[in-house]
């Protein structure tokens, strides 16, 4: 069974930085790409940024120039470094790992972690 653990959100002022992991446990074989999401209030789950098998990085166009997706060497670990961070960065942020095989023979499955809130005040 595959968990992904978010944690790093919290409050802070428009302006400032956050940095949030996301901890990635159990037996993967392969996976398609590891990805940030948030939601608003309101507002529909959106992508904020990918990073690939290969390391290949994707961001939202907001976010671009502000965010930086990594991940540690052993790839156990993703993070999203936010910085410049403003209002409309808050919602919850979710870690998304896609396709994941677990099994020689077992289907591809998405999982996603619980959520961690960031919450940007003006």
């Amino acid at each position: 069974q595959v968990q992904l653990v978010e944690s790093g959100g919290g409050l802070v002022q428009a302006g400032g930085s956050l940095r949030l992991s996301c901890a990635v446990s159990g037996t993967i074989i392969a996976m398609n790409y590891m990805a940030w999401y948030r939601q608003a209030p309101g507002k529909e789950r959106e992508m904020v940024a990918i990073i690939t098998d290969y390391g290949s990085t994707t961001y939202l166009e907001s976010v671009k120039g502000r965010f930086t997706i990594s991940r540690d060497n052993a790839k156990t670990t993703v993070y999203l470094q936010m910085n410049s961070l403003e209002p409309e960065d808050t919602g919850v942020y979710y870690c998304h790992a896609n396709k994941v095989i677990t099994t020689a023979t077992g289907p591809p499955i998405n999982y996603w972690g619980q959520g961690t809130q960031v919450t940007v005040s003006s």
